[in-house]
This record gives structure tokens, C-alpha cells and sequence, in this order.
């Protein structure tokens, strides 16, 4: 399965990078800097005191008197009563704990011993400067401790600066070099499957990466930006990380949301190009640009100049400074292309846009192919079935897919995962999940009719889509579900195929009124997909001839439908869908009460299995799949 995407540097950066330099980290961080200041610190105070000396040891005056009248001091200095002096020779302390020459004492006022006379017939020197010279003071060694300190300070930071590391989250240094991912973890285009059309055309924009002299030479500048566009789960995001993986250039990630801050977002974008040219050529990523990138002018802030805004036009303006020498293409994905502003999509910014479509049948199964790298399959599995089942489905649904069938295969502890794990996750993913739910017989019974009713119009109409499976188990929201997949992808649609998609989801509804004459809220999902389907008809693709071959109804369901149309326009197309839709209903009824016989029939075996799959389903109505009436 594809790597995740790496995880960020720092919290305060918004983009992610994989497959740039790593950056040179200063060893130690500010844990090392503390332990190493107090290292220093001990270290000049024991220097200071080995080398700074002291002022001998402090002797009783009783002790001098002694070592005077035994001829033992060779020379004296006094101030005040305080007395320094140095003997002939060495003499035990008082305490006997070593031995001193040098020594200090006080002279008590009351003594009076005649202390010059003394002195004078043991001719003791007595001189006029200190005979000991006193070490420096606590404090004057303190302010030696922290200048050394501060010097250590000052070439750490500046030895941080020249590595670009950074401290206090980047207030003191320069902000990091992007991590740097193992070649061997790179996605490429061995990861990517499913979309061979999209990969053809960014080719050339891996060789460019490869081998920009070759374009230079031939004066052709590559595009500034790339626009993925497509579905939600189609794999864009990774499909711009293979390109950077398949090229083997640096490549940086954020998304749009996440440089809307007030203030600061202007400088992130300011940041993320930077770092991009430092390391060029490189890939610049940013995910669901339509956050920032509508149409602007819209009275979203005041006097246009909101955050959205502000970080749109510094993107602009960096995309602006590229003149194609430098190497950075920038990428962005987006599902609403639609409502981006046309200063993105014009020449010279994002001037290729790929369209990234759901995989095809063969695009499905080497999806799954990749998915079940590390997955165990046990023999019966085969992922071209799995891939025909799963019509529509992107590449982020396949995952999950596999994901689910492994998560139930544990669960039933299995050594692999089997066709019927698979299935059963693929019902899950689709039906959702059974829940156990005890239903009264009456209401058992009108489910019954009510699924029956959709799978056997389905049956009946022709190229409809066929019948895999109908249940009367509850599962997720519903009290029951008929599943119908085609044989095949489908990339364009008829107008009969789309009535009998209404008749099929009326179905439901129309058994209940043909065989109870009721109606029930059981049929909310039913409708909402008729009003879907019936405003697509008349509204966008021109299937009513009072409206005519225009587009009264806009694709974006949110946008007011006045903004399309006149009012008029909108009552006839609200007419049109009235129209369609009852003669649908009408169909539906008249057909159940021409089939009622397969009707109960289908009823009855549902009602006894509770689940029917799609060869005992045709085979209760009474119809052959291969051969549906006309």
C-alpha cells in the first residue's frame, strides 16, 4: 500500500517535505547547551581557585607568639591589628591536619607583649607590602564564571546560525532544512495505478525534473503549475507525490486550509516557496486549493481584503516570479475546479489542468493488486471479480475495501483473507452494516414488498442495470436494500436508461401503494434520488423539449437557482420534473400490477431466506438474466 504522507517538521509549519537534504542538527539542542554552561562554570571556579591562591590559613595569635619566640618567622606585615607572615620553615597546624607557611592572624588589643621588640631581636623582617597576596572575592569570581558562559552562549548560537538549525522555535535561528525520506520509501509510479492516461501526461514533466537542460536548450518552459482535478479519493495527492518520488526532486505538501491565519498565512506561503528554491528543482504540493482559491470578490471580507485573499494573491505572486529556470512546479488537486478564480487557471499559472477520473475496470483490479501487497489472500480470491463489483468506486474506496475484508478476516480468525471476507466487506461498504433489529411481521412483510418491488422493475426494465442483491435485514439506515451494479462502466447515459432508473427507485414506493395502498417513510432515499436524477434531466442535459436544449439548473447545488435562469425557466422546469416523475410512478404501478404473480412470488422466497442473491432472486421472479422482456 502507498506510504502516508511524512509527518511535519514543526508544529508552526504548515507543509510537509520528503526527499530534501536533511538539515545539520546542532548536537545537544538547549539540554546540551545548560549542562555544558554548568560544566564551565565549575570548571572556572576550580581553575580560579587553584591559580588564584589564598591567604594561608587563619592561626590563633597564641600560635604566631610561638613560632616568634621559637625564631620560626622570617618576615611580617600588619594593617591594623590584622597580621600576615611567612615562616622559615614549615610547622604543624595547631589541628595537625598538614602543615603551613603562610599564615594570617589577629592581635588582640589587650595584649601587651612588646611585639616589636619581640620581633626586632629575632630580626623578623617587617616589610611595608603583604607579605600573602589574598585571592579574589566570591563576587569577582562570579562575574569571571559568567563572562566564560556568556562567551560559550554566543559561539553556540552562531555556530546554530551556520547550521541552520533552529532554537525557540525559530525566533534565534534560521528555519530548518526539510527531512529527509529514504529513497527506498519514496512513492513512484510503481504506487500508482488505475490512471495510466494521467500518468502519460506528466511525463514529460518528470523528464523536465530529470533533465531541465534539455528543455532550456530548445527554449520551452515548463508549466508553472499543474491542476489535478477530479472526485474526492482518485489518488491526486499521490499522484503529485509520485511525481516527485518518479523525478527524485524534493517535495513539499500543505493544504490550503491550513495557511488561512490571520496575518502569518501570507508569510507560511512566503516560507514554503523559499524553502522549495533552496532545494530546487522541487515539487510544490498544496491540497484542496478551492479554500483559498474561489472567486474572489465575493464580499467574504471586508473590502476584499480577508485572509483567503491575501494568501491567494501571495501564491499568485510567487507563481509570478517563476521564469522556469528555477525548477519548482507547483501542484494542487481539487474536486471543485469549477470555482476557482480564472487568475489561477490562465496561462502562466496553472497552465495544465489533468482531469483525474475514477479507474475503469482494469484500472480497479491493479488497484486492488496494490493494496493486497501485504495482505495474505487465500486462493479462491480473484481480484478481476472484486474489480467488476466495484463499479465507480475510486482508489480511496478500494483501500478501505481491503482494509475492511482484513479487518474481518481477523475478526473471524482467518490465516487469509477469502472471497467471502471481500464480499462481505464490499456489502458493508456499499449496504452498510446489519443491525439487530427484530421487526414486526406487518412491517416485515411491506419491506419485503417494498424491495421486491425495486428488484423486480429492475428486472423488468430494459438495460437496466442488473440485480446482485436484495435484503430484508436491516442494514445502516435503511430497514432493507436491493443493490444494482452494471456489467460494465458506464461514461454516458441514455434517456430511456434514466427513466428506468426512476421507475427503479419508485419501485419501492409503488408496491406499497399497489399492494397495501399505503404509502410510508420508507421510500425518503427513493425520492431524493428521483429529484436528483429528474432535475439533471430537464434542468442540465436538454431531455425535455418545453425547456429546450440549455442549462436552466447549475451543477453547483448550493448556488441559488435564480442566479441561472428567470423565474419562468424555473417553473417549467419544475413542471417538466412533475411530468417525467409521475409518468415514471405510472409505469412503476402498472407494471407491478401486470407482474403482482412474480411480485409475491419474489416476495415469498424473501420473506424465507431474508437474502437473496442475484441467481436466486431471478430465479424466484421467474425471469431470465439473460434474456429480460422487452
Amino acid at each position: 500500500m502507498a506510504n502516508p504522507v511524512p509527518p511535519r517538521d514543526r508544529t508552526d509549519q504548515p507543509w510537509r517535505s520528503e526527499g530534501a537534504p536533511s538539515p545539520r542538527k546542532m548536537p545537544g539542542g538547549w539540554g546540551g547547551l545548560i549542562i555544558t554552561a554548568l560544566v564551565v562554570f565549575l570548571a572556572a571556579n576550580l581553575l580560579l581557585s587553584f591559580f588564584g591562591g589564598g591567604g594561608g590559613p587563619a592561626i590563633s595569635y597564641t600560635e604566631f607568639s610561638k613560632q616568634v619566640r621559637n625564631g620560626n618567622v622570617a618576615k611580617v606585615y600588619a594593617r591594623g591589628d590584622t597580621i600576615q607572615g611567612e615562616l622559615k620553615r614549615k610547622a604543624p597546624l595547631p589541628d595537625g591536619k598538614g602543615e603551613y607557611t603562610e599564615f594570617t592572624t589577629h592581635r588582640p588589643a589587650f595584649a601587651d607583649d612588646k611585639l616589636w621588640s619581640e620581633l626586632s631581636r629575632r630580626n623578623v623582617t617587617v616589610t611595608a607590602e603583604p607579605v600573602v597576596t589574598a585571592g579574589r572575592g566570591v563576587l569577582a569570581n562570579l562575574l569571571i564564571s559568567l563572562a566564560l558562559m556568556l562567551i560559550l552562549v554566543l559561539l553556540w548560537l552562531y555556530i546554530a546560525r551556520r547550521m541552520g538549525a533552529t532554537l525557540g522555535g525559530g525566533v534565534l535561528g534560521r528555519k530548518p532544512k526539510p527531512v529527509e525520506v529514504e529513497p527506498g520509501k519514496r512513492t513512484t509510479f510503481d504506487d500508482v495505478a488505475g490512471i495510466d492516461a494521467v500518468k502519460a501526461e506528466l511525463d514529460d514533466i518528470v523528464d523536465f525534473l530529470k533533465d531541465p537542460q534539455v528543455y532550456r536548450k530548445m527554449g520551452a518552459r515548463m508549466p508553472g503549475g499543474v491542476l489535478l482535478s477530479g472526485p474526492p479519493g482518485t489518488g491526486k495527492t499521490l499522484l503529485a507525490r509520485a511525481v516527485a518520488g518518479e523525478a527524485g526532486v524534493p517535495f513539499f505538501s500543505a493544504s490550503a486550509s491550513e495557511f488561512i491565519e490571520m496575518i502569518v498565512g501570507v508569510g507560511r506561503v512566503r516560507g514554503l516557496f523559499a524553502e522549495a528554491r533552496k532545494v530546487a528543482p522541487a515539487i510544490v504540493f498544496i491540497d484542496e486549493i478551492d479554500t483559498i482559491g474561489r472567486v474572489r470578490g465575493g464580499g467574504a471580507g471586508v473590502g476584499g481584503h480577508d485572509e483567503r485573499e491575501q494568501t491567494l494573491n501571495q501564491i499568485l505572486t510567487e507563481m509570478d516570479g517563476f521564469s522556469g529556470s528555477e525548477g519548482v512546479v507547483v501542484f494542487a488537486a481539487t474536486n471543485r475546479a469549477d470555482v476557482l478564480d480564472p487568475t489561477l487557471t490562465r496561462p502562466g499559472r496553472f497552465d495544465r489542468i489533468v482531469q483525474v477520473s475514477p479507474p475503469d475496470r482494469a484500472g480497479r483490479e491493479a488497484i486492488l493488486k496494490i493494496h493486497t501487497r501485504r495482505v495474505p489472500l487465500a486462493e479462491d480470491v480473484d481480484l478481476a471479480e472484486t474489480a467488476s463489483s466495484t463499479p465507480g468506486m475510486t482508489g480511496a474506496d478500494l483501500a478501505n475495501l481491503v482494509n475492511e475484508a482484513a479487518l474481518l478476516a481477523v475478526k473471524r480468525k482467518q490465516s487469509a483473507v477469502t472471497r467471502s471476507d471481500l464480499f462481505a466487506a464490499l456489502e458493508r461498504v456499499q449496504l452498510g452494516a446489519e443491525r439487530p433489529l427484530v421487526m414486526p411481521e406487518e412491517d416485515r412483510r411491506r419491506t419485503a414488498y417494498h424491495e421486491s418491488g425495486h428488484a423486480l422493475l429492475g428486472m423488468l426494465q430494459p438495460g437496466a442495470d442488473p440485480v446482485r442483491k436484495l435484503t430484508i435485514v436491516p442494514r445502516g439506515r435503511a430497514l432493507g436494500v436491493t443493490l444494482s451494479t452494471p456489467d460494465a462502466d458506464r461514461y454516458a447515459y441514455t434517456e430511456e436508461y434514466l427513466r428506468g432508473r426512476i421507475v427503479g427507485a419508485l419501485g419501492g414506493m409503488a408496491a406499497e401503494h399497489v399492494v397495501f395502498d399505503v404509502i410510508t417513510t420508507g421510500s425518503e432515499s427513493d425520492l431524493e434520488q428521483v429529484t436528483h436524477l429528474a432535475r439533471g434531466m430537464v434542468g442540465r442535459w436538454g431531455m425535455s423539449e418545453r425547456v429546450g436544449r440549455l442549462t436552466a439548473i447549475p451543477n453547483d447545488a448550493q448556488q441559488a437557482y435564480g442566479l441561472c435562469a428567470a423565474p419562468a425557466t424555473l417553473d417549467t422546469v419544475e413542471h417538466e420534473m412533475r411530468r417525467i416523475v409521475e409518468e415514471c410512478y405510472e409505469s412503476a404501478c402498472r407494471q407491478l400490477r401486470d407482474n403482482r404473480d412474480r411480485l409475491d412470488a419474489l416476495v415469498r422466497a424473501l420473506l424465507e431466506n431474508e437474502t437473496l442473491e442475484e441467481s436466486a432472486a431471478y430465479r424466484a421472479a421467474g425471469i431470465s438474466r439473460l434474456d429480460k422482456p422487452e
